[in-house]
């Protein structure tokens, strides 16, 4: 009898082995489960380091946080070409109401870059919602290069097409006031670029010269050969 029950227990547990195999087979080859996206900090005294500001030629701030967790080389990617002062100087030269502001081409026609290799896309789960920051390419997904822009209402048809990077934390409405056009007629620019932990001073802004006053004698003066 115990013969027989010791082989009734063979025979069961040679029958399940398989299942078992089986499920551990499946256990192993399933994808591990993906992380949830690091959550933005609007704190504009923390972690300065991914922080980038933006001073705008309207007189306004933009920072915006940078988000290695969601786009780690296109973050070092802003980081280093900011450093270089890449970025200032250089217009937004494609501004659509009601889409985006996109600027980082130093040649403001929309095809230049910086010497830098393209880089390999980094398209994540993040949407693209107001105030997101991503970065722009050209009809290869591995095209991106230096050129960046802002969204100004949510555009979910960019989700995992671009690579978002980063979230305007403070001063979005200096982003509003970027003029528009394909180019503007009168672009806004990037007066300087930086990471907020190299604590570089805001730039002196140039005023704008004074509107003259038509008077009655200008208009009666002689009209000079």
């Amino acid at each position: 009898m115990f013969k027989r029950l010791i082989a009734a227990s063979a025979l069961a547990a040679l029958a399940l082995t398989p299942v078992a195999a089986s499920a551990k087979k499946a256990k192993e080859e399933a994808p591990a489960a993906r992380p949830e996206p690091a959550k933005v900090n609007y704190n504009v005294a923390e972690d300065r380091e991914n922080i980038l500001l933006l001073d705008l030629s309207n007189g306004k701030r933009v920072a915006i946080r940078l988000m290695p967790d969601w786009a780690p080389n296109h973050v070092e990617r802003i980081k280093t070409l900011t450093r270089q002062g890449f970025y200032d100087g250089v217009i937004f030269h494609r501004v659509i109401d009601g889409f985006m502001a996109q600027t980082g081409d130093p040649t403001g026609t929309g095809t230049g870059g910086s010497q830098l290799p393209d880089l390999k896309e980094e398209f994540n789960r993040l949407p693209h919602v107001r105030g997101s920051v991503a970065m722009a390419r050209a009809q290869s997904e591995d095209s991106a290069n230096s050129q960046f822009f802002i969204v100004f209402y949510p555009r979910f048809s960019l989700d995992k097409r671009y690579t978002n990077f980063g979230r305007v934390i403070s001063g979005m409405d200096a982003v509003d006031t970027i003029q528009r056009g394909e180019p503007p007629a009168n672009p806004t620019r990037i007066v300087q670029a930086s990471i907020a932990s190299d604590n570089k001073p805001v730039p002196a802004m140039q005023a704008p010269a004074p509107k003259q006053e038509v008077t009655l004698d200008m208009l009666n003066a002689p009209l000079s050969n």
